[in-house]
């Protein structure tokens, strides 16, 4: 057990974007529901994730996480959970069949609704009230009521995660994972783009293939992979009061988990060496992410690995790197040559996103796709220059037809951002574009895969 830890250590370090709750009494019996409600993931399930990443971070594996922004209570329905799946799974498969490396899926759901803003308030026509912060902390609606924090939004944020990975676990271990229903994977919106012709002619090769094994007496009933999949869930461990309520300890261990979500991560504004989240994730035993950006101090960085780490477990910890397509070439290679020279165990893992939002004309944020395909080709190529595999990508993105990252085969533009626009806080690549980027990060990692093949012969 972690020395001179427990859950609510974090309380004696400084914390950043969490909120302040008017009614603390209403916070503290919210609180003791969600510290007696059920464990939303298992020990069991968060230690099979780092044997997984392990396998990443020994460039046998590649780990696809993605998903929503911020989820949302009102846009909660069965069917875009059932989508982002789907959008997940053909995602893997394409990298799977085209690259020949397992993917470790990871997703952005059953959790992810809280939100550090820029600025703790924001103005319209004179009025200023709290930012919006994610639908477990405050609601969209530019209204007091709505924009105070509500400590019963944390009970409907763990409903609703529980609620979503019942049915995440029923698809992935209940027969929609199983590889004989590729072509019920597609989405109809994405019938004549380009990528689905793609996936359309791998899912015949895969058919041909299943059909061979088949005869040769391998199929779904003798090889467990084939009909279903593991699929975990993560979230950025933000709100803490939430994330303290639902760490507990592991009977079989006696160690402590955040049973809130298999993977948790740091973002960029909350990763201080000295700070609340870096304490509070120190002694929990999931597999941890760092949002590394343009700001991060590298020295301060190598401690925090230290601190989280000490025993430099392989799989421990993924370093998610969000520089910019304009930025990543100058910053990322020190980071990585420093990394390696420390000896530091990680997942190198590439988030494309974040790095490239800027604002169109018409005043809505944006993400070019070019940028994020520029973002990952350099990541790809400093990792070649540096001798160390890029282990994994991190996408904002969702099942449904939106238009809120332009370009790409449906070539969206400016102009289109008006017409399906949903997100509640950033632009998120649809399933079309997502195809793409899967697409080309295949051809990059068969690439990769042939270059590590090609060194371990000399």
């Amino acid at each position: 057990m972690t020395r001179n830890w427990k859950p609510n250590s974090w309380r004696d370090k400084p914390a950043r974007h969490i909120p302040t709750y008017s009614n603390d009494e209403e916070l503290s019996v919210a609180r003791e529901k969600l510290s007696n409600f059920p464990p939303l993931v298992f020990a069991g399930e968060c230690r099979n994730l780092l044997k997984q990443l392990e396998e990443v971070a020994k460039g046998r594996a590649f780990l696809l996480q993605g998903g929503d922004c911020a989820e949302s209570f009102s846009d909660f329905h069965p069917n875009n959970i059932r989508d982002l799946f789907k959008v997940i799974l053909q995602m893997a498969v394409v990298l799977t069949f085209g690259a020949s490396c397992p993917v470790v899926k990871v997703g952005r759901i059953a959790g992810q609704f809280a939100k550090p803003r820029s600025q703790d308030t924001e103005i319209i026509n004179n009025v200023e009230l709290e930012s919006y912060k994610g639908d477990i902390i405050n609601g969209i609606d530019f209204d007091k009521t709505s924009r105070t924090p509500n400590p019963k939004r944390l009970i409907q944020a763990y409903n609703q995660s529980a609620a979503t990975l019942n049915l995440l676990r029923a698809f992935a271990q209940g027969g929609f994972a199983n590889l004989k229903q590729i072509h019920q994977w597609n989405l109809s919106f994405v019938e004549d783009s380009q990528s689905k012709k793609k996936f359309e002619e791998m899912a015949n090769t895969i058919d041909e293939c299943l059909t061979f094994m088949e005869a040769c007496g391998i199929n779904d009933q003798n090889v467990r992979q084939m009909k279903e999949t593991d699929f975990y869930t993560s979230h950025e461990a933000l709100l803490l009061p939430y994330e303290e309520s639902l760490t507990r300890i592991d009977s079989t261990t006696g160690q402590w988990y955040d049973v809130s979500a298999h993977m948790l991560w740091v973002g960029d504004r909350t990763r201080q060496l000295d700070g609340a989240h870096i304490e509070f994730v120190r002694g929990i035993q999931n597999p941890i992410g760092l949002k590394v950006g343009p700001t991060t101090d590298i020295v301060e960085l190598l401690k925090i690995i230290e601190v989280i780490n000490p025993d430099n477990i392989t799989g421990r910890i993924s370093l998610i790197c969000r520089m910019g397509a304009d930025k990543i070439t100058s910053l990322l290679p020190n980071i990585i040559s420093q990394v390696k020279k420390d000896e530091k165990n990680v997942v190198w893992v590439c988030d494309p996103m974040h790095g490239n939002t800027v604002k169109a004309s018409s005043g809505y944020k944006t993400r070019p796709l070019i940028n994020i395909i520029s973002e990952i080709e350099k990541f790809f190529k400093i990792h070649q220059n540096e001798g160390t595999y890029p282990g994994g990508i991190h996408l904002e993105m969702t099942g449904q037809d939106v238009t809120e990252c332009i370009g790409g085969v449906q070539e969206i533009t400016e102009d289109d951002l008006k017409s399906r626009y949903h997100t509640y806080c950033d632009p998120r690549l649809n399933a079309s574009q997502s195809l793409e980027v899967a697409f080309l990060l295949s051809e990059f990692l068969k690439d990769d895969r042939i270059r590590l093949q090609q060194s371990s012969k000399k």
